[in-house]
């Protein structure tokens, strides 16, 4: 396995990662009581638009790792 395809692999996992990261923080910033203080719209504004994007994401990064483990092109030597 070469260092191009190495780094491919770790990069789309930490994509993978970072998905979990925006859901959370997403749902998160709607629901704890944390952010009480904050208006209602606000938070389910800026709530959503983090849960959006994460599911966005979702979607190019299932993509990447169909090309980055899947793909027949790969060397593994």
């Amino acid at each position: 396995m070469n260092g191009k395809v190495l780094y491919e692999r770790v990069m789309v996992i930490f994509g993978g990662v970072m998905i979990f990261f925006y859901l959370g923080l997403g749902l998160f910033i709607i629901f704890h009581p944390l952010f009480n203080h904050v208006e209602k719209f606000i938070r389910i504004l800026f709530g959503s638009a983090l849960i959006i994007y994460s599911l966005t994401r979702a979607f190019r990064t299932y993509e990447k790792v169909r090309e980055a483990f899947f793909s027949g092109n790969n060397s593994d030597e």
